[in-house]
């Protein structure tokens, strides 16, 4: 579809009116990042609402301060309306997505002409189940009841004191509305292990037939999905509707046109959506839950009834799972090279190319069958207890013996549906080809790389074992490598068009890193908006001398001794490391004669360290926050709260992460330089994302000191730095 002139103008009548009514003035960057979403969005073909344009993507990289989402809702809104598609903006984390949500589309709404409606998404795990709520109460309240067996799968009763208040005080909270049932609007972070007993997934909920479906939380935030214009979701509730085939939750691709903001985590987030894991004993254990439940569940059930028969028969079934689980225990038990040490209690095997020994791979084709049954069995369970819901029916469960245990029985089946994804996964053949991908990657083109043709790496596989003091277990796993056919065959060769952005998509100027982990359809086009920042005049980038190298022995002593000089006199520093023991370890050493100054990301929750080190400098007192990874990326202190940046180490991945010796092992076996390839490119996009948390405004000034002097003495060192912004540098000889 052709932008009309009437959707050009709504463009650009809804940008001058934001300008004036914000008292904004226009960023470059941020017109630019305007003209080419909508022009992308507009060269789409169609007939009768479907794409008949080959698959494309439009990747956006546009740094802080370049107004990101102003300018992606100003583009696509009149367009997707236009075209009569949802808009599905996704984002990476909840933070986000409560700001799109709760601030930009009001303030869009507000300052402009737009005519426009929006909800929220997230997945049911993120909202109050009452129905477990009012259980849980129920259950505390009768410490031995039968009848309200939903929290057999729970385990020991919580000790905690204040448990039962604090129930009571959700569901007061709820019933005055002063409370939405969304775990994210709660005053204070709830435990897991405390939300749990709370929630519920797909496999448990009754839906319509549940009694309190009229008030439901969950259902509830869906009423408006329809209707809406707008759908903001999150990367995982995406892939879980994909995982669905797509239109179970949200709209189907073919109907949506996708913002993913954030969207340097969307490769990641498919790999672990798509991952799978099997703790050996724990299952075990879980299978005598199950039998205990079935044990529970007979009396209530007509004898001689279908549902009485299905009892038996995955009694039968389950038996036959315990008994491969031991197998493949004793299997990778004596037939595992696992080497533990005197300070780790854990143990590691990856299986080279993801090849399973043939006994073990025996193993798991009779684990997949045995599984499978169990799964099947479970589901014509369920299938009994769901149909007691249909009052139009005769049915030989009562609809009260069906509402109790039909959650349980949904939970074993939940559990054993993902127990049968890793079996399956071990089961499978290499890697597949790139299916609808054309050519080799072409990244001199200035519309970016092509879709790569070679096959994909075969799935990663391996085993941990973990020793406890009074117990062990070894859990198995599988992931992809990388998740370029996934995200091509369920995303982006389906939707009508996809939007990518974020400040962090290229890795080393390139955007091949994104591209071959993606799977970026082959006529996609990719733009680096220039960023609006004076970055030569805003800030340094120092490398001071050093004796020692993050290799060397002494590097932790001389961070000890250097560290204080680079915090003297400064108001607000960052300190970065890629090691947790090593933070400690620089902490214990200086906290004694800095007291009142160092504050470690560990030391609390999150929003309360980054609380206490503004309020700090908010007294005139000087502050230094102790940071790793999630702080090199996460955090927002504008202005005077951020002076300083000081970045202890190159961000390399840690070497015995499976997923990624796997994607090594594969590269290297294509005659690639893995270090070239990977390495160094990931720790450019880290290192980029640590360097990005000084300059959160066009005001604001400071300084970068990177202590690692790999990276004026290596020959990657100098791609790194020149992936850095354009600072003015400062390098000790």
């Amino acid at each position: 579809m052709a932008l009309t002139d009437d959707t050009k103008q709504e463009i650009q009548q809804g940008y001058r009116d934001v300008l004036a009514g914000k008292q904004i003035r226009a960023r470059y960057g941020q017109r630019l990042m305007i003209a080419e979403i909508a022009r992308y969005m507009g060269e789409i073909t169609e007939n009768d609402g479907q794409r008949t344009s080959p698959a494309s993507a439009c990747v956006v990289e546009a740094g802080t301060g370049t107004g990101k989402t102003l300018a992606y809702l100003i583009a696509a809104i009149p367009v997707a309306k236009a075209l009569g598609k949802t808009l599905v903006i996704s984002t990476a984390t909840v933070a986000l997505q409560d700001q799109i949500v709760l601030k930009d589309l009001p303030d869009l709404k507000k300052h402009s002409t737009m005519d426009f409606n929006w909800t929220l998404a997230k997945g049911r795990g993120r909202y109050l189940c009452m129905s477990r709520l009012e259980a849980r109460l129920h259950d505390e309240g009768n410490g031995d009841s039968d009848t309200m067996p939903l929290f057999l799968l729970d385990g020991p009763k919580s000790e905690e004191p204040g448990t039962r208040a604090f129930f009571e005080e959700m569901l007061a909270s709820y019933g005055s509305r002063n409370w939405d049932g969304d775990r994210d609007h709660w005053p204070e972070q709830i435990p897991d292990d405390v939300w749990r007993q709370v929630t519920t997934d797909h496999r448990q909920c009754t839906n319509r037939h549940c009694s309190y479906f009229d008030s439901c939380a969950f259902f509830d935030a869906r009423k408006d999905l329809d209707d809406a214009d707008i759908v903001v979701a999150n990367h995982d509730l995406v892939l879980a509707d994909l995982a669905l085939g797509g239109g179970a939750i949200l709209p189907e691709p073919e109907n949506a046109l996708y913002i993913f903001d954030e969207a340097h985590h969307l490769p990641d987030k498919a790999l672990n959506h798509f991952a799978a894991s099997v703790p050996l004993n724990s299952t075990r254990q879980w299978l005598k839950q199950l039998s205990q439940a079935l044990v529970k569940m007979q009396p209530y059930l007509p004898g001689g009834s279908q549902a009485a028969k299905s009892l038996d028969r995955i009694g039968s079934a389950s038996r036959d799972v315990d008994l491969v689980l031991a197998r493949v225990y004793e299997e990778a038990e004596q037939n595992t090279g696992w080497e533990f040490n005197e300070e780790r209690r854990t143990a590691q095997w990856r299986y080279p190319e993801g090849a399973l020994p043939e006994a073990m791979a025996e193993l798991s084709a009779e684990a997949r069958i045995a599984t499978a049954n169990l799964v099947r069995q479970l589901g014509v369970l369920a299938d009994e207890l769901q149909g007691a819901f249909d009052e139009r029916k005769e049915h030989e469960i009562d609809r009260e013996t069906a509402e109790a245990w039909y959650p349980v029985i949904g939970s074993f089946h939940s559990r054993a549906e993902d127990q049968l994804r890793l079996w399956t996964a071990w089961c499978e053949q290499g890697g597949a080809t790139q299916g609808d991908a054309a050519e080799d990657s072409d990244a001199g083109n200035e519309q970016g790389p092509k879709t790569p043709s070679f096959k994909s790496p075969p799935p990663a596989r391996w085993a941990v074992r973990q020793r406890w003091d009074h117990a062990e277990d070894i859990t198995l796993y599988s992931s992809p490598v990388l998740a370029d056919n996934l995200l091509y065959s369920r995303l982006w060769s389906r939707a009508y068009g996809a939007v990518l952005t974020s400040a962090t998509l290229t890795a080393l100027g390139r955007f091949d890193r994104l591209n071959s982990r993606a799977g970026l359809p082959q006529g996609s086009r990719f733009l680096v908006v220039p960023s609006s920042f004076r970055y030569a005049e805003m800030a340094t980038v120092e490398v001071p001398a050093m004796s020692a190298m993050p290799t060397d022995d002494g590097f932790a002593d001389e961070l000890i001794r250097r560290l204080p000089d680079l915090w003297a006199g400064e108001k607000a520093t960052l300190v970065l490391f890629t090691s947790r023991r090593q933070m400690i370890q620089v902490r214990d050493a200086l906290a004694p004669e800095y007291p009142d100054l160092i504050i470690t990301q560990d030391d609390m929750a999150k929003g309360e360290v980054l609380r206490q080190h503004c309020s700090r400098v908010d007294e005139g007192r000087p502050s230094v926050l102790f940071g790793v990874a999630s702080f090199a990326e996460g955090i927002d202190l504008p202005g005077k709260y951020l002076h300083h940046v000081v970045i202890t180490r190159l961000p390399f991945s840690v070497p015995d992460d499976p997923i990624e010796s796997s994607l090594a092992e594969w590269v290297t076996q294509r005659g690639g330089n893995p270090f070239m390839e990977i390495t160094v490119p990931d720790a450019s996009i880290k290192l980029v994302q640590a360097v990005g948390r000084l300059l959160r405004t066009e005001q604001d000034t400071g300084r970068v000191t990177i202590m690692d002097r790999r990276i004026i003495a290596r020959r990657y060192g100098q791609l790194l730095l020149d992936a850095l912004p354009p600072f003015r540098r400062i390098i000790e000889r």
